[in-house]
């Protein structure tokens, strides 16, 4: 098999999910179809009713994103590289897009000064193939398109390889080799962020479970604007007086709408008014579908807007949303590795070592929610008690590496002041 035949393959993996991807990422705007809503409702409502959103897929996603915070790493010199590839902040990109998508890529190599080059890559530009005895990336490939046509680049453990194809949205055919360059790290540079716990080739978007949920939520939200247009209004009525026909035989209603007052001259007309119909049904069936959407994901009532006042305390809220953080715990395992991983091929690039032998630790920020003073409280405990160091402390309580060594410095200056300070008033 030609390395073009290879290509194509590999380029075939980018495609085949390409429709999944565009669903989820529709119910992610919030501009998914309303999948249950009848064409005798479109008719009712004269399509004034098109699009209806009700986002839970989006507030799952960053429900869950908001809790998968890198707050350091072990190596001081790896931690400057990540803030000046601005990966304090697109690292919460790629687990947004790993949590929507069920994939997403970290591609690391070096500028012309050596330093390291890292990008943040979406699942619907790059594929992975993977070793299938260590489920290690064995090569992957990176497609995009652009004003002079389609580009790839192919990355391999020896070689990294660019193609081009001067046909603009190019699949898999029409490419030619532009040039072929070392690849002196001996692994693929490209980090596979995947989410999920089993042991599949590909991950699945944490939104895969309240996709029908929201579906079902949307159409009873759709029937309640319906029922509220034409059947919660309270109609009037009238009977025994005399209908009026125009010049084309067509019957007028003598009291419109609009008007304030009917006024008749018939003896024995009679008025009333039908009650409204009673919305409360449609309040219960969205109360279930919200309820079965918690027990799901695992997001709190209160964040769903239902059950009622609000927790009562932090306390209270802490344990709502037990299930959440649980959650987002199992998260940081499965990404701290490929994080872990993108840090060992950063230092590999600034230092030319081998990325398996360099140590490196991902530090991430407490996920679950708790009040400032609880927090400091519980942590100052601890370092009273000498179980913790100054510097862990101040981690635990949410401060990034840079800021505790700021910490630190800001520390120091004012002890040497206060130290300076006192000499003078003793002399």
């Amino acid at each position: 098999m030609t390395d073009l035949d290879t290509l194509g393959r590999i380029l075939q993996r980018i495609d085949e999910r390409a429709a999944v991807y565009s669903t989820l990422t529709r119910y992610y705007d919030g501009a998914q179809p309303l999948t249950f809503l009848s064409p005798e409702s479109r008719l009712a409502l004269n399509n004034r009713l098109s699009a209806v959103s009700v986002n839970i897929p989006r507030l799952l996603v960053d429900t869950i994103g908001e809790r998968l915070r890198v707050t350091g790493l072990s190596r001081p010199d790896t931690w400057e590289d990540w803030r000046r590839n601005g990966l304090d902040t697109q690292h919460r990109v790629a687990h947004r897009e790993a949590l929507l998508l069920g994939d997403s890529f970290v591609v690391v190599w070096a500028r012309p000064d050596g330093s390291p080059l890292v990008t943040v890559e979406s699942a619907t530009q790059v594929a992975v193939t993977t070793d299938p005895a260590t489920r290690e990336v064995s090569s992957a490939i990176k497609r995009w398109g652009a004003e002079d046509g389609t580009h790839v680049v192919w990355f391999e453990p020896d070689r990294i390889t660019r193609w081009h194809s001067p046909a603009r949205g190019a699949a898999t055919t029409g490419y030619r080799k532009v040039e072929t360059i070392a690849n002196p790290l001996g692994v693929v540079p490209v980090v596979w962020l995947r989410n999920g716990d089993r042991l599949v080739q590909t991950g699945v978007s944490e939104m895969q479970d309240v996709l029908s949920l929201t579906d079902c939520l949307t159409k009873l939200h759709v029937d309640l604007m319906t029922a509220s247009e034409y059947a919660a209004r309270p109609r009037r009525w009238a009977s025994g007086v005399e209908l009026v026909e125009d010049a084309d035989g067509n019957v007028t209603n003598p009291f419109p709408e609009g008007d304030r007052m009917m006024v008749t001259e018939a003896a024995e007309a009679r008025f009333g008014q039908l009650a409204g119909a009673d919305l409360a049904g449609y309040e219960a069936a969205i109360g279930v579908i919200m309820r079965s959407i918690s027990a799901v994901t695992g997001l709190p009532e209160h964040l769903l807007g239902i059950g009622g006042d609000n927790p009562t305390s932090a306390d209270a809220i802490r344990a709502s949303e037990a299930a959440l953080t649980a959650r987002a715990e199992a998260r940081q395992g499965t990404f701290g590795q490929a994080w872990q991983h993108v840090a060992q091929l950063m230092t590999a690039v600034r230092h030319g070592v081998d990325p398996a032998s360099v140590d490196v630790t991902v530090q991430w920020a407490d996920p679950s929610t708790r009040s400032a003073a609880q927090e400091a409280d519980a942590v100052v405990k601890l370092f009273a008690a000498g179980l913790l160091p100054a510097s862990y402390a101040l981690r635990r309580l949410g401060y990034t590496a840079d800021e505790v060594d700021a910490i630190r410095a800001d520390r120091s200056r004012d002890a040497v002041a206060n130290l300076d300070l006192s000499r003078v008033v003793a002399q």
